[in-house]
């Protein structure tokens, strides 16, 4: 966490943190707000290639995806500190007797949260109300990133089924058992639930937990990429795998489509702003 407050602080010297400048990669538009990085306009292959391991039919096929405008992205999911200010100042109330993120629990085990781990136990309505709240707070456009934007910013570049490469162990990611389903610790990843946000090291972006913790609601009605089949709005897109879920769930192609009113333990989100 030192190392990572070390070059955060030298981030902020060398690009700025006060506003979204070209010159600028990481800001920040209000106190209390999520850390944002500028991610660029680029084009990727999206989905997974037919032999990566782990792979499920709904990644498929591939197809070229171009990202015309860059975007920022949250550096982390957003925590509980961050999501107790919008409550507070909002007054929104959240009834859920089986899991509540004040106190989110697993088969009545606490889970003890810091303030820095990220919110679970909120719905993508829940996600969505908060990225309002913060638009109308600081005057610019947040949201949740869409698939395409969210997959691309987790690859930053690569190619390889995670954004380090190919594998997977516990010094790289907080997952799951890899029998799924269940808490699992070992290497640097000391946490039976979710992590402090940062505790694992960042992608060629900047960003921080895109491959496990929690997984992450997009914008994106429950969808096929092949096309073909209609949007299913009900449901709503997550990514990037969780404490819950093994290793095959923990790739940048991984994804599901969830309930959108669902709240469980292992399903948080991140903002992204509009920038042009």
């Amino acid at each position: 966490m030192i190392v990572r407050l070390l070059l955060l602080c030298l981030a902020a010297t060398i690009f700025g943190t006060t506003s979204a400048s070209a010159s600028t990669r990481t800001f920040r538009d209000c106190s209390g707000c999520p850390e944002m990085v500028i991610v660029p306009a680029g084009s990727f292959m999206i989905g997974s290639p037919a032999d990566e391991p782990g792979r499920d039919a709904g990644e498929g096929p591939q197809q070229r995806v171009t990202i015309a405008r860059r975007f920022a992205l949250a550096v982390t999911a957003v925590t509980r500190q961050q999501y107790a200010q919008f409550a507070d100042d909002s007054g929104r109330v959240t009834i859920n007797q089986k899991c509540d993120w004040r106190n989110p629990k697993w088969h009545d085990e606490p889970f003890r949260q810091r303030s820095d781990e990220p919110v679970v136990c909120v719905s993508w309505v829940d996600a969505t109300a908060y990225t309002a709240w913060l638009s109308a707070r600081t005057g610019h456009k947040y949201r949740l990133p869409t698939e395409a934007e969210w997959e691309y910013a987790a690859r930053a570049g690569a190619s390889s089924a995670r954004p380090w490469g190919p594998e997977i162990t516990h010094d790289d990611a907080n997952y799951g058992m890899d029998a799924c389903c269940g808490p699992a610790t070992g290497g640097r990843d000391v946490w039976r639930f979710t992590s402090p946000a940062g505790s694992f090291p960042s992608n060629k972006f900047g960003l921080f937990d895109m491959i496990g913790n929690v997984w992450q609601w997009t914008q994106d009605c429950g969808h096929a990429y092949g096309g073909g089949v209609a949007d299913d709005c009900t449901r709503h897109m997550v990514r990037g795998g969780g404490w819950f879920h093994g290793p095959d769930s923990a790739r940048s192609a991984a994804r599901a489509a969830d309930p959108s009113e669902l709240m469980v333990t292992d399903i948080g989100f991140r903002v992204a702003r509009e920038l042009d």
